[in-house]
């Protein structure tokens, strides 16, 4: 039974995840005052105004994910060496 129950974990965690990976932009998109001034000011500001300092700040985000990703996967192997 708790191999079913660690399924329906999972299953439960990439419907939320696939659901909010598509609704929550949609609802920023589609939503009215606050958001159409956001919109606006992005297409004012041009594309080119990411710059150095956006860029770094992506790398350390891709960063810190694949970090975590290998200790959690080293930490999963060791485990199962009992």
């Amino acid at each position: 039974m708790e191999i079913l129950r660690n399924w329906w974990v999972r299953l439960g965690a990439v419907l939320t995840t696939a659901a909010l990976t598509v609704f929550v932009p949609a609802a920023a998109w589609a939503s009215t005052g606050p958001g159409e001034m956001v919109v606006e000011a992005a297409r004012r500001r041009g594309r080119s105004s990411f710059g150095a300092w956006g860029l770094i700040c992506c790398l350390v985000v891709v960063g810190l994910i694949v970090l975590a990703l290998v200790v959690i996967m080293r930490n999963r192997r060791s485990g199962k060496r009992d």
